[in-house]
């Protein structure tokens, strides 16, 4: 067999590296720890997501836990640690494995230039908060599937080829089978008992539909089970998508409504029944009624609206996935770790933020008093536009503050002032993107004549028409596209700003941009809940 097609041989490495840019990653000592490590760390690196992977282990003990997963994995193994820096096997990092310094000192001694180090107790730091983290989404997602079992709509999860990967216990016992009896089945075989795709015109398939229109699909339909029983459902599609666009799962979630139905049925039935009662009523009292031009009508119909109110979330998705890629680099220096402890306050705060946010919201609804503390607002502003940084910078928009220094506190919410701050923050990014980014400027002055702050949000975007600026404050008022909006934000803003006795107003001109002018009075009285 030609040398170069080994698994794990230097040809293969190289052939491997060249594809892609990725780190090479070798561990030198092949302990328990070592076998840990590999463990949990196996994965397919052919990922577009991975740029990095481990390609060698080194032990002098060639039986140790850590070589022999290495080899079953079709990793690099040796004897030596110093063979390691063969060129080619192209390592890029080196992690020491071992608590023996004078491992580390040896290899910080031997190895070439380009070759970088990780010594074994900052590896075990990082290490072991990945442990910690893990245990808790293992906690977390026990958490989350005891919800999802308690929940009372059957809940299923669908690959794209149509099965059927999981359910609820709810699923298994409207549809009176086991687990086993359904993983791993067709969709269309448990819920219409058929042996084929279904029919798009006689068993219309919600799964198409929600492809067709990337958006989630909703369908009464009826479903026919193993013992040929048909029942109504409530069917909510929800197709999860990959970064190419093509479709990861579907989530199913339905209810059955067969029940509801019948009382529909019956209640209509009912009801006519009692409208030819009352027919025949007032026919008999006709000449009484003569005069009346027509019957009252019976009653109306209120269409009741659902919205969504987004949370910055993404903003600590972002922190985590750059704290991942800076990690996969290879060693951390110290200034790289204490950015790491701002972002995980930042995420702490963060997510702190969006329980009161949402808590506040419900007593906003219910017209009762905010909590007010001192704010400072320039600190605040700062704070809005770190939480913003991602989506600045893919929306190529650079920002310029003019913060007046020393400026004096007001009484208010600094939870509520921050939602206003970060929607007039994200409407402006908004309207910069069809223009490929551009200016927003931050600008805070006190105004000691009138004993109030002025704050001021302006950008370089499209604008907005002057047809449309009387209504920019009424409740949902948008002009975004569907899924982005439902023109609540600035409505909420508003309301805001007059909880905290100040005013907003809007200039704008159409292709020049949109400026935000907020007002907030210094007031001097005690703090109040």
């Amino acid at each position: 067999m030609n040398p170069a097609d080994a698994v794990g041989s230097p040809e293969r490495i190289r052939m491997a590296s060249n594809k892609k840019e990725i780190i090479n990653i070798a561990l030198a000592g092949g302990g328990s720890y070592c076998e840990e490590v590999l463990e949990k760390t196996s994965q397919d690196y052919k990922s577009s997501d991975v740029n990095a992977r481990f390609v060698a282990v080194a032990d002098p003990d060639l039986q140790s836990p850590g070589i022999m997963l290495a080899k079953r994995l079709g990793l690099v193994t040796v004897d030596d640690y110093h063979q390691l820096y063969d060129p080619a096997y192209d390592i890029h990092l080196i992690i020491v494995m071992t608590p023996k310094q004078e491992v580390l000192e040896d290899i910080l001694s031997t190895k070439p230039h380009h070759i970088r180090v990780q010594a074994y107790h900052v590896f075990e730091v990082f290490w072991k908060a990945i442990s910690i983290e893990e245990k808790k989404l293992r906690i977390r997602n026990k958490e989350i599937e005891t919800i999802l079992n308690g929940i009372q709509e059957l809940i299923a999860v669908i690959s794209p080829n149509r099965e059927i990967v999981d359910v609820n216990e709810a699923f298994l016992r409207q549809m009176k089978c086991s687990r086993e009896e359904v993983i791993g089945k067709k969709c269309y075989e448990v819920f219409q008992n058929l042996k084929e795709l279904c029919d798009g015109e006689k068993i219309p398939c919600p799964l198409n539909e929600a492809v067709r229109n990337k958006n989630p699909f909703r369908q009464v339909m009826t479903r026919t089970g193993s013992n040929g029983q048909q029942r109504h459902f409530e069917v909510n599609i929800y197709p999860t998508w990959e970064k190419e666009g093509k479709v990861s799962k579907f989530i199913d979630i339905s209810r059955d409504i067969t029940k509801r139905l019948k009382e529909e049925e019956e209640m209509t039935r009912r009801l006519e029944q009692l409208v030819e009662e009352r027919t025949k009523q007032l026919q008999e009292t006709h000449a009484k009624l003569i005069h009346q031009d027509k019957i009252a009508s019976l009653g109306k119909l209120s269409a009741s609206v659902v919205h969504e109110i987004n949370n910055p979330i993404a903003g600590i998705l972002n922190l985590i996935l750059l704290m991942k890629r800076i990690i996969g680099k290879g060693s951390v220096d110290p200034p790289e770790i204490d950015q790491f402890r701002q972002y995980l306050d930042l995420m702490e705060t963060e997510t702190k933020r969006t329980s009161r946010i949402v808590s506040n919201l419900l007593t906003f609804a219910r017209q009762s008093k905010m909590e007010f503390r001192p704010v400072d607002i320039n600190r605040l502003i700062e704070q809005t536009l770190i939480l913003n940084t991602n989506l600045l910078k893919i929306s190529n928009v650079k920002v310029c503050k003019d913060l007046a220094p020393n400026l004096p506190e007001i009484v208010g919410s600094s939870d509520q002032l921050q939602q206003v701050f970060m929607n007039l923050i994200s409407n402006a990014a908004e309207a910069m993107e069809p223009k490929g980014g551009g200016v927003l400027g931050i600008e805070s002055r006190l105004s000691r004549k009138e004993d109030k702050i002025i704050l001021r949000f302006s950008d370089s975007g499209i604008g907005i028409p002057r047809e449309d600026i009387p209504k920019l404050f009424e409740p949902f008022f948008t002009k975004k596209r569907r899924g982005k909006g439902v023109g609540l934000g600035l409505s909420v803003a508003y309301g805001i700003i007059q909880e905290h006795s100040g005013s907003i107003n809007v200039k704008s001109s159409p292709a020049k941009g949109t400026s935000f002018q907020i007002e907030l009075l210094l007031k001097k009285g005690a703090v109040h809940n």
